[in-house]
């Protein structure tokens, strides 16, 4: 929200300064984004031309000697076709930055001639869209002043970031209300609009909608033989201060009184109106050229105006261009409506259309200004372009009845902790609007029209506390207290970091995708069931709420690749939905990795081959990340199982399920399956796993807290590689289950380094080769202790597997 210090003072008498102000309205929740002082007009004094003399070596420029008030002439160089003798205009001199054209100026050489500086046109001042000549002065203009002084130029911008619940705040008039409320200043009142009215408005007007919420009241006015030019010199510097464009007088009142006031008009040109107008549900696919110029194709969900010819208005979001008003305008028709804010903003979400006024509607205009605001804009139409107003014509209002809140007063002290006495706070919510009524420790409160985001007793807390002054909340450590606290934290919120850790410590990056997805990809994961459809998407490709974390990831690692980064790794630890209901929002981590950005580092393989990188990332190294995710959940990895295969969008043959007993899913790793790449539309080496956190289980509880002591052997740690003859079906996963369970009290670790295959080992058979670690725990063991455990383990792994040692 965007306004000037001369327009808010316009409502708001006070002596306060720029800065003053932007204080108070930060501290009352209105906080300040931006502030535009317009230093950058400072420099550009009024300036009279003394002599304007032809250039000698080009036809259309001339060469002007140029009193700038500060010491003799200055020569200047124009092509302006009104520069001349006497002239009065803005001058800049060299080093002033022109807003206009982006050019900060410097001493120039044009055509021969020096030029010590520029007299200027209105576009180059930001003033309009002008730059037939430049700018023409009264004779009277003060030489050697401010320009922007004396053209109003150096009004400061003000720009705050309104929450979406207050309304009340997308118009100058509540933001004074509320410096008013703060003690800083006077709220400003105007009489009540007083014009004559002739005769009645012939166009009558019907609401033919099975819901009376869509249109809860419209009223409407013709004013009769306006001229339709530009609009007042004033007007047009408040709009183009705010980011405007003036377009004509009747269209400039309807935006100024969308800011001034918060109350969204709109204008028909009369005559091109047939008959009467009707507020209706649009019909399926029919279409209306908006005043965009983009004709938009429309359903039942949508609410229209329309004549006898068709649709007019998209209601409470944009107008059309066929009953548009232009400079023929000569009989206008005012329009001031009420719509339903969750209808306005599906509408203009599923429109693609943002406008000032939906802005305003979608979070509820004033229902009570609905007629005083139509008798405004009539007032300010008639100062402006002359005419004849009508009877108005009103439709379906009803007369707004205020919310009565029970509040009691100790309710501030008890929800902030400040000291407010029941004065004050009976003062700060009368000055907002509010009729407070009873005494005592208890009154009733009556909500304005124009605050419908106060609902409770807390919403007046709220009130209460930032008038008074948030600043004033003492800040207060916490109770101590002689126990030792208990867990804060529950059990998932702990797994939750913890993997995040532990990702993050293997050299991923944390992503954070969007929870919405387009539908396709929402069915490639197993998910699009209708429960799960978003009734009001932010965009129409996040329809979906999101089965797995991988679409997201592995959109974003192409969006990295696309731009020239293709190894890279990254994790989430967030939300899935498997339905609507609250046990089908899952806590998942997941993660893929991209091109060689393994665990050994990325890169060419040349480069960091001895580290072990440089290769592609593929199904091993999805499979380490999901295992170091639940181990440092603190899962005990010897109850872990490992499956073959996983979902439809893995490959099926290099991917893996695990398992925690026969029934317990913890999550899925692997390679994706290349029709799942290709409809996500990305390419590249890819792995990826998700490990279901929410889904492990609690540990036992222990009658202590206290960890055992730490045993640490004294012996050496030992490794022995033993390579195995399978058949190609065994998993080698059996073969590590096995050697481990030889001996659990002197195997530690059991590691896969090699597979191969060839005609070497047979057909139908393959040699795995794998390293296990022994660690001696009561003495050094002896060489026919090792030889022992040697045997123990081949047994082990021929009677689980079949395999025989490789000779």
């Amino acid at each position: 929200m965007k306004f000037t210090l001369s327009w808010l003072k316009e409502h708001l008498e006070t002596d306060a300064g720029l800065d003053e102000i932007c204080t108070r309205l930060t501290e009352i929740g209105l906080e300040v984004e931006d502030v535009d002082d317009k230093a950058a007009f400072k420099p550009f004094v009024i300036a009279r031309v003394v002599s304007a003399e032809k250039h000698p070596q080009a036809d259309r420029l001339k060469v002007l000697m140029v009193d700038t008030g500060s010491g003799g002439p200055v020569q200047v160089v124009c092509g302006a076709p009104n520069a001349r003798a006497g002239l009065v205009g803005a001058f800049a001199a060299p080093g002033t930055y022109v807003p206009g054209i982006d050019v900060t100026l410097a001493v120039g050489n044009i055509r021969g001639v020096e030029s010590h500086g520029m007299m200027c046109s209105e576009k180059e001042l930001q003033i309009s869209d002008s730059h037939d000549g430049i700018i023409d002065l009264p004779d009277d203009a003060p030489v050697g002043q401010s320009y922007a002084a004396y053209a109003h130029l150096d009004d400061p911008l003000i720009e705050i970031n309104l929450t979406p619940n207050r309304p009340d705040c997308t118009s100058i008039h509540g933001i004074a209300r509320d410096l008013a409320a703060s003690g800083l200043g006077t709220l400003k009142t105007r009489p009540a609009p007083s014009f004559a009215v002739e005769g009645e408005t012939p166009v009558k007007l019907t609401l033919d909608l099975d819901d009376p919420k869509l249109c809860p009241g419209f009223a409407l006015r013709l004013v009769r033989g306006v001229r339709n030019g530009p609009s007042p010199r004033w007007m047009q510097q408040r709009l183009i201060a705010i980011g405007l464009r003036p377009i004509n007088a009747l269209v400039d009142v309807t935006n100024y009184m969308t800011f001034d006031q918060g109350r969204p008009i709109h204008v028909f040109d009369a005559a091109k109106i047939n008959g009467n107008l009707t507020v209706r549900r649009a019909a399926e696919g029919e279409t209306v050229l908006a005043l965009d110029q983009r004709e938009y194709k429309l359903s039942p969900n949508n609410v229209v105006i329309a004549d006898e010819n068709g649709i007019e208005s998209i209601g409470g979001i944009m107008g059309g261009e066929h009953s548009g008003c232009d400079e023929n305008t000569v009989d206008v028709l005012i329009e001031s409506a009420l719509w339903d804010p969750m209808n306005i903003a599906k509408s203009g979400r599923a429109l693609g259309i943002i406008t000032d006024a939906r802005y305003r509607f979608e979070r509820g205009a004033d229902p009570d200004y609905m007629v005083p605001g139509l008798e405004r804009t009539t007032e300010l139409v008639l100062e402006l372009c002359g005419g004849k107003a009508a009877r108005a014509e009103v439709v379906g209002y009803k007369r707004y009845e205020p919310k009565i809140v029970d509040f009691p007063y100790s309710e501030v002290k008890r929800l902030t902790g400040l000291d407010v006495s029941n004065e004050e706070s009976n003062t700060i919510l009368t000055r907002l609007g509010f009729t407070v009524s009873g005494s005592g420790e208890r009154v009733s409160v009556a909500v304005p029209s124009w605050r419908p985001d106060v609902d409770g007793k807390a919403d007046l807390v709220e009130e209460v506390m930032r008038i008074h002054g948030v600043d004033n909340i003492k800040p207060a450590p916490l109770e101590s207290h002689a126990t030792v606290n208990a867990k804060i934290l529950t059990t998932l919120q702990i797994r939750s970091r913890l993997a995040k850790r532990a990702l993050a410590a293997r050299g991923m990056l944390e992503a954070v995708t969007w929870s919405f997805i387009p539908e396709d990809q929402a069915k490639l994961f197993g998910g699009g069931s209708p429960a799960l459809k978003l009734a009001n998407p932010i965009a129409a490709e996040m329809s979906d709420m999101r089965p797995s974390l991988l679409p997201g990831l592995l959109s974003a690692a192409q969006r990295n690749a696309d731009k020239g980064y293709g190894d890279v790794a990254l994790f989430e630890v967030s939300g899935t939905y498997e339905n609507d209901r609250p046990d089908g929002q899952r806590r998942v981590a997941g993660g893929i990795r991209r091109g060689t950005a393994s665990l050994a580092g990325a890169g060419r393989a040349w480069s960091n081959a001895a580290k072990g990188g440089g290769k592609p990332v593929d199904v091993f190294d999805a499979k380490a990340d999901a295992l170091a995710v639940i181990e440092a959940c603190g899962l005990p990895m010897g109850n872990i199982q490992i499956e073959q295969g996983g979902p439809e969008w893995y490959h099926p043959g290099r991917s893996g399920t695990i398992k925690m007993g026969p029934k317990v899913i913890l999550g899925y790793f692997g390679e994706f399956h290349p029709l799942t790449l290709e409809t996500l539309d990305v390419s590249g080496a890819l792995c990826g796993f998700e490990v279901y956190v929410d889904a492990m289980p609690e540990a036992k509880r222990k009658a202590t807290r206290t960890k055992p002591a730490l045993e640490l052997s004294p012996f050496q740690l030992v490794r022995r590689d033993f390579a195995f003859v399978v058949d190609k079906a065994v998993e080698a996963g059996a073969i590590v289950k096995a050697a481990t369970g030889a001996d659990r009290k002197l195997v530690t670790g059991v590691n896969v380094f090699d597979i191969f295959e060839g005609a070497s080992v047979g057909d139908g058979k393959k040699s795995v080769a794998i390293e296990v670690q022994i660690q001696p725990v009561e003495r050094t063991l002896t060489d026919e202790d090792f030889e022992a455990l040697t045997q123990r383990i081949v047994a082990s792994v021929a009677k689980f597997t079949g395999g025989v040692l490789r000779s």
